[in-house]
């Protein structure tokens, strides 16, 4: 749809530990969306008693991680009958589950790395080393790679304080890659070379803390064959659809040293700050920010239309 005389308001912020950077995000898709036209409401949220002050035309829900991305925003917008951006309710609890994905990856063939679920305070069966995550969880919160016996108590423990039960991961050593879907189209793959470690918190978001260093280089398009290129953007389209997922999303890769790719997770509101790799990878495609934020709203109209027929 056309922006002009359009009202939108944008839901950035949130109660979770993503909160700093959905508001980071928040404050570019404002911009973006006033420059083509739209009348915007910023609405930072901090709860589910959030007030949008006016009638509007949709709500694009920028909110990352907890309370945004896991449905319980959806759920409150739609009893409010408020349209919004991005997947339904059910879409984002399955794709903010880090096991319900994983399991739904196995029943559709998805390549995913082994795993188990354990309750906190037992310890995994799978050998050294393995990651420990907190399944719902975004931005690598709650993440910890364990690659020795004296890891194991401080990663459980740290996960724990998030989350129960933890999602036990084999640990699959290789590039970090991620492909934005927007619709039916795949955007090119970006190439992550973390300045230390793996891609964190801190070295996704090296602008919230630049005392703590962080930082990460990225190659877009990612360096690879075409042949590889093409396999890994058909498995990112087919991870996608295996949640249900109709909007846009952002699917995470490792690729061994011997070409095999492996998905790691989905995220269906992906970061959209000056650093993030979703409007990277577009830009690169030749959509614009401004553009890439007018498709996301077209998506997600085109999504309540289908809902409602």
């Amino acid at each position: 749809m056309s922006l002009n005389g359009k009202t939108i308001a944008v839901l950035m912020g949130g109660p979770g530990s993503e909160r700093p950077v959905s508001l980071a995000s928040g404050a570019g898709v404002v911009k973006a969306l006033a420059e083509r036209g739209a009348r915007v409401i910023p609405v930072d949220v901090t709860g589910p008693d959030f007030v949008i002050p006016e009638p509007v035309d949709i709500a694009f829900n920028i909110i990352h991680g907890t309370f945004g991305e896991d449905g319980q925003v959806q759920a409150i917008l739609e009893a409010r009958g408020i349209p919004y951006t991005g997947e339904g309710v059910e879409g984002s609890e399955t794709a903010f589950n880090k096991i319900e994905t994983k399991q739904r990856f196995v029943e559709c063939g998805i390549p995913t790395a082994a795993f188990e679920i354990i309750e906190a305070g037992t310890l995994p069966s799978l050998p050294l080393p393995y990651v420990v995550k907190a399944p719902r969880q975004g931005s690598t919160v709650g993440v910890y790679i364990v690659k020795n016996e004296a890891q194991i108590q401080p990663a459980i423990q740290g996960a724990a304080q998030y989350d129960n039960p933890l999602l036990i991961e084999e640990y699959i050593a290789g590039e970090e890659l991620t492909v934005g879907i927007v619709g039916p189209l795949a955007l090119p793959i970006i190439m992550i070379k973390p300045k230390e470690g793996f891609y964190d918190f801190k070295n996704k978001y090296p602008f919230l803390n630049p005392q703590a260093g962080g930082g990460a280089e990225h190659y877009c398009p990612a360096p690879l064959p075409a042949k590889v290129t093409r396999l890994i953007q058909e498995i990112a389209r087919a991870a996608h659809g295996s949640l249900g997922l109709e909007v846009y999303s952002r699917v995470d890769f490792i690729l061994t040293p011997e070409g095999d790719p492996y998905v790691l997770e989905i995220n269906t509101i992906p970061g959209m700050t000056e650093a993030s790799l979703l409007p990277e990878a577009a830009g690169v495609a030749g959509i614009g920010y401004g553009e890439l934020c007018e498709q996301i709203i077209d998506l997600s109209l085109a999504r309540i239309r289908r809902r409602k027929a």
